[in-house]
């Protein structure tokens, strides 16, 4: 950047004071949320449930049991609010022939898309996602019942349901609804809907994996019904040995786009009131454990799973019995209903606010040997202003912000050392919905790494 430049910014450079904390949704997020129907993800569980098993490795050709079934139902109910909509949704199915350490012989593994197609920015995507697949507790037995009602009849619910409001609604981003096979199988559903966005060229800016989000009492009895994890990577996964040394000298450690977009989720759920707030869990996914998102993070999209508060290990993964007066089996007597209806409603706000936002400019900071910060950024379309963030870096959350016009692609901050602080850059459309941030460090851009950023 050439000393003309800086003197330019920095004439520009506001002298209002910062402001803290998120921008407020605009009401119509609220609006939509309200009619996610407990009821209707009731009847949605009810009839996974019905299908006996959803295994992967289950009958594919069966009229009315196993995992084929279950897809052909789940497609139909696409193609029915499709119909409604006036043909809004375009539906795919790609698949691959898979056979790995869970998967013996050549199976095939398929997905089920709704793709709900942007109006003026199609080509940027925001993925809901949950897998349809069930197990008991050999993850090889295909054939015992294995209802699968919270473990992810829960998650698969939430995405129908999410197709059923949100395709009632135009939005200029596109939204995918993806229903994915051979999870519990090795993760197989995730790598081929990974596959298939890299294949479509997609700008993939956010996949919320829903996986287990339908109960909320553990199998201590410790119960928690107002709080969802969202579990978010720090450093980013792809590219991360070429990004390691820069991260080393610019930052970067906490600021990956799915530790970003962890903490969009947990701005929207303080300031929208559905009664469930956002635990953020600094770590891919659970403890040794793993979901779907991580084929798409492998992929270089950003991604976060969803999951309930408290887990409930009687009833995940196990053969329905009663064992020493213990209940055990994934079955939708077991589930909150209402705690679902929570958290779906958090999803159904969260892909309308990121499908009516403006894309994420992608951020850099300089100031080294310098009292002052510059940001500069890539111009975004739709963005009628910018919002620069930044926060100590021994911070959690964002808590500092400055609105600067839309026509504006860097700015500096007087003052402002770039060694003590993190920043950050999202963009605002001219009715108010905020992307979210993007980390001014070197892998920050939401969009997968190449050694060019």
């Amino acid at each position: 950047m050439t000393r003309l430049l800086l003197l330019a910014l920095a004439a520009a450079a506001a002298p209002a004071a910062a402001q803290r904390g998120p921008a407020t949704p605009p009401a119509p997020v609220h609006a939509i949320a309200a009619d996610v129907s407990e009821a209707s993800l009731r009847a949605m569980i009810d009839r996974l449930v019905s299908f006996g098993t959803r295994h992967t490795l289950s009958s594919m050709d069966h009229p009315t049991r196993g995992i084929g079934a279950s897809l052909r139902w789940t497609e139909a109910e696409f193609r029915r609010y499709s119909r409604a909509c006036g043909g809004c949704l375009e539906i795919a199915t790609p698949s691959d022939t898979v056979t790995g350490r869970r998967i013996p012989n050549p199976t095939l593994v398929k997905n089920v898309l709704a793709i709900q197609r942007g109006t003026t920015d199609p080509n940027r995507v925001i993925i809901i996602s949950g897998h349809i697949d069930s197990r008991v507790t050999d993850v090889m037995d295909a054939t015992s019942d294995a209802p699968g009602a919270n473990d992810d009849g829960s998650g698969t619910a939430a995405v129908i349901e999410a197709a059923r409001v949100l395709s009632r609604h135009r939005f200029p981003a596109t939204i995918v609804y993806a229903v994915l096979s051979g999870e519990e199988q090795g993760l197989h559903g995730g790598r081929i809907l990974a596959d298939h966005a890299r294949a479509q060229g997609w700008d993939v800016v956010a996949n919320l994996n829903n996986d287990i989000i339908g109960n909320s009492c553990g199998s201590d009895g410790h119960c928690d019904p107002h709080h969802v994890r969202v579990f978010s990577e720090g450093p980013r996964w792809q590219g991360r040995e070429a990004l390691a040394a820069q991260q080393r000298s610019l930052g970067g450690e906490n600021d990956s786009p799915s530790r970003n977009l962890s903490r969009y989720l947990a701005d929207l759920a303080g300031t929208l009131g559905l009664g469930i707030e956002v635990r953020q869990i600094w770590r891919n996914d659970r403890f040794g454990r793993g979901g779907d998102h991580t084929e798409l993070l492998n992929a270089g999209y950003p991604a976060v799973r969803l999951s309930e508060a408290v887990e409930n290990y009687h009833h995940q993964h196990q053969d329905v019995r009663v064992e020493n007066g213990v209940e055990y089996g994934d079955t939708a007597d077991k589930m909150d209903f209402a705690y679902l209806t929570r958290v779906t409603k958090l999803n159904v706000a969260a892909l309308a606010a990121l499908a009516r936002a403006p894309g994420v400019p992608a951020a850099t900071a300089q100031g080294a040997v310098s009292t002052d910060t510059t940001l500069s950024w890539q111009p975004v379309r739709g963005a009628a202003a910018y919002m620069i963030r930044w926060r100590p870096t021994d911070a959690a959350d964002w808590t500092r912000s400055l609105r600067v016009p839309g026509d504006a692609t860097g700015h500096v901050l007087p003052g402002i050392r770039v060694d003590d602080y993190v920043f950050g850059v999202s963009a605002v459309s001219a009715d108010g919905y905020e992307s979210p941030v993007a980390s001014a460090v070197p892998g920050g851009a939401f969009r997968p790494y190449t050694p060019e950023q």
